[in-house]
């Protein structure tokens, strides 16, 4: 009995044994494979994220900027068709990202027609490098609108203040996997600069 016991022990990993730790790595090694797929994606969705954020904050900075040169009086600083102001020029509704036109800010009703760019040298573009890695003569400009990028503006009164407003800019956009994701940055200004 002794001998018999001594030969099952010397005599490796049965079939079975083999089988269930093979088992066991694969699902270790696909459950592997998920994280970095998952990784891999969140990684694409991060430039786009960056991209909003910089809409965003270039929008709110246009409108800073307009107020503190002059050229938006308290008054036009609201939307088209607002309770908060009679004279608002900014558009309501999500609206493609074109670059701003004769007045110089974002998102105010001259910068679209038909709630669309004027033309394709006014959609705002992601602009690329050329084969040799310079922003040369003809850099490639991929129109945002190819990943779904648009902007909502709305501007609201602060309740009890009448001198203070909240910009809030929500960028909306296309990425990967997800059919719709968006950032929202909002601010204070006031009629004062």
């Amino acid at each position: 009995m002794n001998a018999r016991m001594r030969r099952r022990n010397q005599a490796g990993f049965t079939l079975i044994e083999t089988m269930i730790a093979t088992l066991v790595l694969s699902i270790g090694l696909l459950g592997l494979a998920g994280i970095l797929a998952q990784g891999l994606a969140y990684m694409n969705v991060s430039q786009y994220e960056y991209i909003a954020q910089q809409k965003a904050a270039e929008t709110v900075e246009s409108i800073f900027t307009a107020r503190d040169q002059g050229q938006l009086t308290w008054t036009t600083i609201c939307n088209v068709g607002s309770s908060v102001c009679s004279g608002g020029i900014f558009l309501t509704g999500a609206l493609p990202l074109c670059d701003p036109n004769t007045d110089g800010i974002l998102g105010t009703q001259d910068d679209y027609v038909s709630g669309a760019c004027p033309d394709a040298a006014h959609t705002d573009s992601i602009l690329l490098p050329n084969s040799t890695g310079v922003f040369g003569t003809s850099p490639a400009r991929i129109p945002l609108t190819n990943f779904g990028f648009k902007r909502t503006i709305t501007i609201s009164s602060v309740t009890g203040i009448s001198n203070l407003r909240t910009i809030q800019v929500t960028i909306t956009y296309r990425s990967g996997r997800w059919p719709s994701m968006s950032y929202t940055l909002t601010s204070a200004i006031s009629n004062f600069s």
